[in-house]
């Protein structure tokens, strides 16, 4: 019988030798994969794993403890698995659908010390877990989430800056709105902020402070400091300047000084009502230095796809696919090839211009493999299409000017600096395809064709796209592929023609307008007759959402409208577009979800449209209920992404919008009639930082263990995740039960 309390450090360990335990990780791997079809089939078969729950109660001596995590950790498989629930009113709890090892299993809870650990297996059904109060504030502080920290931060006042006549002090941007837009979509955007190695410099020790010559600097001096330091330096001092060095330094300065002198943020609130009814399971996969971009688990159109099969990522700066299996829970990656000798292509990740106090001046991302993955998605035949790099980002002649392709004639590119490629997990084979058109996020979309959608996030405003269908018949891939400009009709004659307005330039009513800005999001309509539209938005302030019909003979039929988001709302980043053709998307600068019905617009054309003002009707702007930035009523979360369940892959219910919170460990659900929201937070390990969300179904007839949202940990730093350096990546599946003891 295991003993219910159990001290793993008190078990004495053999010695190893690190050449013999290397062999021996890597002959245990290599066995692992190469028994991994069989091992997969005996799972299916329902044999393995045998699976089991763990119930019990969580008490403290003020008696049962409501809305706090049980976590069940165990290293018994071939990678880390973790399961966590929520407590509910009396404190029970239960911890559904165990592989039948050991775990060590523990609560955290706001307000709570983190309990000890018990060493558990599936069939313990009477468990007492003791829980103690934490002994002061800060200790509670310790474990919430980083947009409670966050909020401590207070940005430059409205009065400042030149918008609002104020002297700037070394401001770069004109209002206090587009200072919070940089903070999160320059900033943001990579990683959490708020989090333990972001809040403090406790982890810079005096050794390293005084090897860069540090050891009497002041707050100020420090975070310039931090701002070029390690693989992501070079960008992050970029976006200072953006912002304004000299204010912003000593914004960033008094924030973390004010908490090393104990100012602590409010206290969140423990989970409630159907947050209580979430399980989590949880994979290590990738490696301590991997930066893990979008997961992928099966068709968005079809979530039936690849039912029960192994889920992927990609890891960006490894030019790698990582693959897991949640059935038998091996973990592996895959290189993505390129067309290219690949040590013959440049890679957009410079080596660091200042030492890391984790990782010194070890260049971790895209000298090994500079394919630069960004983002997967799976086709109906359970292939794996990729954006990635082939080649280096000089075009061939028939991408440019003077070229007989019909495409490159009316709107040539010079450059591509990612294209597309797809894995088929059927035949273990890469096919690669070079685009004249730089390629980020991809969507498929709901016509015969399987059109791929591309959007290409640099300031060259088009958007490209791959007939599927014809490149499976053909292989060819200069006829599968084509692009257009967004250009709107401003002069109102229902076609747009040449010459144009070009951005930036003066405005001329009697012309149509083309559009610049960063191309970001994009997302094919699914509406029944809508076969053809596809939504993208725009980044530059305040952003913009931009529609584009091919029409029957483009490029020359491609119309384009343009819509800006209206006040207090800025900085979209994500999208997506529901069965009903309404557009939401994430505002992630000034934390709302917005949603866009064109259908409510009297206006589509003309010279009023020319700078997307004209249907402010159409919108309806939520904002997250978060703590908010100190002095404004902006919350601290960051919306990396967001994502419509349309065919009801939570259980929830279809049409949901859903965003992740980057920065408060969470999926936040939106209730569209209430514009109340949901918070299913990820507490262990801190630092769930996401990007775009999945649901997949995989048994229709289960109930709440057929169905599951997946995100991952995507931040660029693995390292800031709670545990620091050695900690790995993480695969997040969600379920949602009908109340918190289900099983």
């Amino acid at each position: 019988m295991i003993p219910r309390s159990f001290d793993m450090a008190a078990v004495p360990r053999r010695s190893t030798g690190p050449r013999k335990a290397l062999s021996l990780v890597l002959g245990l791997v290599t066995a692992l994969v190469a028994a991994w079809p069989a091992f997969r089939a005996v799972a299916q078969e329902g044999v393995l794993p045998q699976e089991g729950y763990i119930a019990g109660v969580v008490r403290s001596a003020s008696g049962p403890e409501a809305g706090v995590w049980v976590i069940a950790e165990t290293d018994d498989l071939p990678t880390k698995l973790t399961k966590i629930v929520v407590t509910d009113d009396e404190g029970r709890f239960v911890l559904p659908q165990l592989p039948m090892v050991n775990y060590h299993v523990w609560v955290r809870g706001y307000g709570l010390r983190d309990s000890k650990k018990q060493y558990l297996r599936p069939g313990d059904h009477n468990v007492v877990l003791e829980v103690e109060p934490a002994a002061t504030p800060a200790e509670a502080a310790k474990v919430y989430p980083a947009d409670y920290w966050l909020s401590l931060l207070e940005p430059p006042k409205e009065e400042e800056f030149p918008a609002a006549g104020g002297s700037g002090r070394g401001l770069a941007v004109q209002s206090q709105a587009q200072w919070i837009d940089v903070l999160k979509l320059g900033c943001n955007f990579c990683h959490q902020i708020g989090n333990a190695a972001t809040r403090s410099f406790d982890h810079w020790s005096d050794e390293f402070k005084a090897q860069e010559g540090l050891t009497n600097a002041t707050s100020v001096q420090l975070w310039e400091r931090r701002l070029r330091t390690g693989p992501r330096g070079t960008e992050m001092y970029a976006r200072l300047g953006w912002m304004g060095p000299e204010r912003s330094l000593e914004v960033f300065a008094d924030w973390t000084d004010r908490i090393a002198a104990g100012e602590l943020p409010p206290a969140p609130p423990r989970p409630q009502g159907m947050e209580r009814n979430v399980v989590i399971t949880m994979w290590d996969w990738g490696t301590p230095t991997s930066y893990m971009h979008d997961e992928i688990t099966t068709d968005k159109r079809n979530p039936t796809v690849n039912a029960n099969g192994p889920v992927y990522a990609v890891s960006s700066g490894h030019g790698k696919i990582t693959v897991l299996d949640p059935l038998t829970h091996i973990t592996h990656e895959i290189v993505i090839p390129t067309r290219q000798d690949p040590t013959q292509m440049s890679t957009r990740f410079p080596p660091p211009i200042a030492a890391s106090p984790f990782w010194g001046m070890a260049h971790h991302w895209g000298k090994e493999q500079p394919s630069d993955p960004h983002n997967p998605m799976m086709d109906g035949k359970g292939r794996l299409w990729l954006t990635s790099a082939i080649r280096a980002p000089a075009n061939p002649a028939w991408c440019r000017a003077g070229s007989s392709n019909k495409f490159a004639q009316y709107f040539p590119i010079s450059n591509a600096g990612r294209h597309v490629s797809y894995y088929d997990p059927k035949t273990g084979e890469f096919t690669l395809i070079d685009t004249c058109f730089t390629t980020h996020h991809l969507q498929f979309a709901y016509d015969e064709d399987e059109t791929l959608w591309l959007n290409p996030l640099i300031s060259e405003g088009y958007l490209g796209w791959i007939n599927t269908r014809l490149f499976d018949e053909t292989g060819d891939e200069q006829a599968a592929q084509g692009w257009c400009p967004l250009v709107i009709d401003t002069n109102g004659d229902g076609k747009i023609t040449k010459p144009w307005n070009e951005p930036g330039r003066p405005f001329d009513p009697s012309r149509d307008t083309r559009i610049g800005g960063q191309v970001y999001g994009v997302q094919p309509s699914p509406a029944p007759g809508e076969e053809d539209v596809v939504w993208a938005s725009l980044t530059d302030f305040p952003g913009y959402l931009v529609r584009l019909t091919r029409g029957e003979n483009p490029p020359e039929t491609c119309l384009t409208e343009l819509y800006r988001v209206p006040e207090p709302g800025f900085g979209p980043r994500g999208l997506d577009v529901d069965r009903n053709g309404v557009v939401w998307t994430s505002l992630a600068g000034s934390s709302h979800m917005a949603s866009f019905d064109r259908r409510q617009c009297t206006v589509l054309n003309g010279p009023e449209t020319h700078d997307g003002g004209h249907c402010e009707a159409g919108w309806k702007l939520y904002r997250t209920d978060g703590p908010t930035l100190k002095g404004t009523d902006v919350p601290a979360d960051f919306q990396y992404y967001n994502w419509v369940d349309l065919w009801n892959a939570s259980g929830l219910g279809e049409n949901v919008p859903w965003t992740p919170g980057g920065n408060s460990d969470a999926l936040l659900m939106l209730d569209p009639e209430t514009g109340e929201w949901r918070k299913f937070r990820v507490p262990y390990p801190l630092g769930f930082y996401q990007r775009l969300l999945d649901g997949r179904i995989d048994d229709p007839n289960a109930g709440w263990k057929g169905r599951g949202l997946w995100a991952n940990y995507g931040t660029h730093l693995v390292w800031h995740i709670e545990g620091g350096p050695g900690t790995k990546p993480k695969m997040v599946k969600f379920q949602f039960r009908p109340d918190p003891l289900a099983h």
